[in-house]
């Protein structure tokens, strides 16, 4: 893969990552190149987003598996999941919305849909331990654990953008924010 395709491919994730609907003229000016380079490299959107979900769904899914097989300790698991959707930047907040979008086709013979369904039956597995030890909030669903943990990510993605803190030092605050929220 070309330098320029994978800078079209980065630009667009992160420009889809603020609107899915984003014209490809913003792609092209985001990876600096003219609407025309973009076309040579992808023939309309629908090749530049397909492209960009297997990118999305390769990196994303590597990183939670990683951080889940990690270690047997729910906390840890827990913890290392939240950084590697960090790690993955404006991807897992794609990846996310991709597969939360009203139009998406959920669907178990789809891999990349039973891939997902994998890694949120394991988050779930790891919350639901968590509240059986005591040491996540019983009340909160995992359902609704999952969005917070979504959030954060996002929210630690764009922060990026924002502050002078180091990267290391913005992961600890999300950890920070985020066992607070869901602890008893």
């Amino acid at each position: 893969m070309t330098d320029t395709k994978k800078r079209i491919i980065e630009s667009a994730i992160n420009i889809f990552n603020e609107d899915l609907s984003a014209p490809l003229q913003k792609v092209a000016d985001n990876a600096a190149v003219t609407r025309r380079t973009l076309h040579r490299y992808f023939k309309d959107r629908n090749e530049l987003v397909a492209v960009c979900k297997q990118t999305i769904e390769s990196s994303c899914k590597k990183a939670m598996i990683s951080a889940i097989q990690s270690s047997d300790d729910a906390l840890i698991q827990l913890e290392r999941m939240l950084y590697a959707g960090i790690d993955c930047g404006a991807k897992y907040s794609v990846f996310y919305k991709l597969h939360q979008n009203k139009d998406h086709k959920h669907t178990h013979q789809n891999k990349n849909c039973a891939d997902y369904d994998h890694i949120y039956n394991q988050f779930q597995h790891i919350i639901i331990e968590l509240q059986k030890e005591g040491k996540v909030n019983p009340v909160m669903s995992p359902e609704w654990i999952q969005v917070l943990h979504s959030g954060i990510i996002e929210s630690t993605v764009n922060a990026r953008e924002t502050t002078t803190k180091s990267f290391e030092e913005i992961k600890e605050l999300a950890w920070t924010s985020y066992i607070k929220a869901i602890t008893p």
